[in-house]
Parts: C-alpha cells; sequence; structure tokens
C-alpha cells in the first residue's frame, strides 16, 4: 500500500517542498503534499535512501524525463522527473531517512 510522504518522512517533504521552491520549481512544490512513496530502492548501498513516487521503470524514464539537483544542505537530492511528475527521489547519504524509509518499508 502506497505512503504518503508527507506522513512517512515529514521532515524530508518540507525539505524538498522548500528547495523545489528556491529552484523556482513551484509546480513541482506544489506535488509534495499528494506524492506517495510506492517503493525504496533496494540496492543496498548503505548510503542510499532513494523512493520512487511512481512504479520503477523497466529500463529508462525515457525522452521525457529530467534531473533535478536539489541545493541540500546535508547529503544530495536529485529529483526524477517525468513530464510534469516526480516520479522519483533520490536521498544519498542522509542515514536518518534512510533508517526511516527502511522502517516504513522494509
Amino acid at each position: 500500500m502506497p505512503l504518503l510522504l508527507v506522513e512517512t518522512l515529514p521532515e524530508l517533504a518540507q525539505e524538498l517542498e522548500e528547495l523545489l521552491i528556491q529552484a523556482t520549481e513551484p509546480a513541482l512544490a506544489a506535488q509534495i503534499h499528494t506524492l506517495t512513496i510506492v517503493d525504496r530502492c533496494r540496492c543496498g548501498d548503505d548510503f542510499c535512501a532513494t523512493l520512487y513516487t511512481e512504479p520503477r521503470p523497466q529500463g529508462s524514464y525515457g525522452p521525457n524525463h529530467r534531473n533535478i539537483e536539489l541545493n541540500a544542505s546535508e547529503g544530495m537530492i536529485i529529483l526524477d522527473v517525468v513530464g510534469s511528475k516526480i516520479a522519483c527521489v533520490e536521498v544519498l547519504y542522509r542515514d536518518e531517512i534512510r533508517k526511516a524509509l527502511h522502517s516504513a518499508l522494509p
């Protein structure tokens, strides 16, 4: 069952919204309150807290894909945007988020 990002990782949701506004991406910032976590990355790397807000594609996201690297004060946050929708939130080097994400989606 998908989990709402704002309920599962409220601090991350707030940070994403603020960073997207700073990055002049208000349409993406407006999506944060309705984003669901459909799965997490299962690569096994101890620095990865990547989460999927759309089903993970088989292969690449395709021609309507773009990355947005946000100016996070800690670690790295990179969004995969397909068309006008956030499909994936790559969060790296944020242990507290990784632990919370793994607890919600073992």
